[in-house]
Formats: C-alpha cells, structure tokens, sequence
C-alpha cells in the first residue's frame, strides 16, 4: 500500500462517484477503479458499495476514511513542518547571554526574535560569565552566545556585536562621583567591585589589566557571579566597579556612572559552534546584524 491509494480513495469516497473522483485526481477512470480494487483486495474488505449512478462507503470503509484522512493530513503536516524547519522558521534555539548585555542587548533582541520567528522556540540564559558561556556553547547547552572576547577555541567562529564603552559604577555619595569624567589612576586607593576570577572572568582580567597599565595593582574587595549583584554593592556603598557602559541600564537606586578618560572600551560578540548549520541559528544571526544596524527584521 502507498500513500497515493490513500488519496485515491479519499476522493473517491469524497465525490462518490469514480469519474468526479478521477478528474479531480487527473487521471482516467479505468486505472483509479482498479487502485481501489487493489486497496480493497489488500485489506480483505469492501469499502465502497458502487451503482451505475454513485458510490456509497460500506461501514468498513466509513471507519477506513477517517483514519485515510487523518494519515494524509498528519503527511501533510510533517511535510509542511519540516520546509519551516529546513527554512529556519521553526525549531529551538538557545541563548546565552553576559551579564552587562543581559539588561541591554537582550530584552531588545529577544523581542526582535520572537516577532520575527514565533513558531521557534527560544531559551534565554542572562548573566552568564564568559567561560561558563563557552563551555556551555561547546557542550551544545546553548547554541548562541553573546559574550567579551577573547573567545579562542578553533571550533567556535566568532563576530562582533558592537562595542561599549568602559565606565565607573560608584555610590551616588562618592566624593569621584562630583567629577564629570574618571582616569584610571583615580580608582588606585579605591575598593574594587569585581566580577569573579574563577575561569578568568573577561571583566576581571580587563579591570586588573586596566589598573596595571596606569601603574597600580587593582584593589579588589569583592568578587560576584553576577552584573546586577555587582551594582547593588556599588550602590551599597562597598565599593566602585568599572563596568561596560549598558550596565548603567540597570537603574539600581544609590549608584551613579561616570565616563573613563580615553577610548577604553570592550567588545561584544556573538559566538557559535563552527559546525553549526542550524537554519534557525542562520537566521538569528541575521536578524541580530540587520537589528544592530537598524534595519527592521524581515522573515522572508
């Protein structure tokens, strides 16, 4: 038995009637006869009661046209989902995300995905330090990930994103906060806010490597897992922290940012396995580039 006799039949038992059925089909009528005499020889039952004027479905073959119909509409389906997953329109997608991006770049962009691929099913995971992000990428955890460099791993390809600015995150009540802009050299007797050094937090080795180049080692006094846990202990007056300049997007009560002196900046990145030829992953990608670059996603 093929697909085709269950279509064969479905007309017929639809027109209820052999030539109506057949050049719907467009075919003859003689060949169409003998595929249901075949079906029913292989069944071992009579479907259809025929006449000279019409034909009418025996209970067996009641019974056979809603199972028919119901095997052609779950083919169709299949055939239908699997041109929107071939086509990048359906599927599942995850996302990582670091923190200083999480309240920024992500809202916007999960936004733009879902408007654009609804029948795709995103998972978002903010606040995830760079290592843990990578690790996650290659363990195939999470299929995209939007990090800081240096992402150095040959089977994963790397583009960048955008580029921010470093500012200074300090109590609103700190005596640098009356200064419109900040040099390095001034955090050098502060009590530094830091994200952690387990894995070699990116943020961590660029505010150490920052208070080196103007001549000082960094004052760390604490170190969070988390972008939003590290403003609250600015705002909490525990210390300053340099930071990505999304960060200020946060809006904790208590804390206030203030421009580093120079270009002093850090990259954002979107970084996928090298393998990966996701359709769904493709389209991600362009969406992320047209949408950073203004231009109003389009589903084609």
């Amino acid at each position: 038995m093929e697909l085709r006799h269950l279509r064969y039949f479905v007309a017929v038992a639809e027109e209820r009637h052999f030539g109506r059925a057949a050049a719907r089909l467009n075919m003859a009528q003689p060949p169409l006869s003998q595929q249901i005499q075949q079906l029913e020889a292989e069944l071992g039952v009579t479907l259809l009661h025929r006449t000279t004027r019409k034909v009418e479905l025996t209970g067996a073959g009641a019974v056979y046209l809603e199972r028919a119909r119901a095997v052609l509409a779950a083919v169709d389906d299949a055939a239908a989902e699997a041109q929107r997953v071939a086509k990048g329109l359906q599927g599942r997608l995850v996302v990582g995300c670091v923190g200083s991006a999480t309240y920024s770049l992500l809202p916007a962009f999960a936004r733009a995905l879902r408007d654009a691929l609804p029948a795709v099913d995103f998972t978002f995971r903010g606040e995830m330090l760079a290592p843990d992000q990578l690790d996650s990428l290659l363990g195939s955890r999470i299929d995209l990930a939007l990090l800081r460099p240096p992402v150095d791993h040959s089977a994963v390809r790397v583009t960048t994103v955008r580029r921010d600015r470093l500012i200074v995150a300090l109590p609103e009540d700190h005596p640098l906060a009356h200064r419109e802009r900040l040099e390095v050299a001034d955090l050098r007797e502060q009590d530094l806010i830091v994200h952690a050094s387990r894995g070699r937090s990116v943020m961590h080795g660029i505010v150490t490597d920052l208070c080196r180049s103007a001549g000082f080692e960094a004052r760390i006094r604490h170190e969070v897992e988390e972008t939003s846990t590290l403003v609250t202990f600015v705002a909490s007056g525990l210390g300053v922290a340099v930071v990505p300049q999304p960060v200020a997007e946060l809006g904790v009560p208590g804390a206030t940012y203030r421009p580093l002196a120079g270009d002093q900046g850090v990259d954002l990145v979107a970084a996928v396995r090298a393998d990966d030829d996701s359709p769904v992953l493709a389209r991600a990608l362009g969406l992320l580039a047209r949408w950073q670059e203004g231009t109003k996603p389009q589903v084609r």
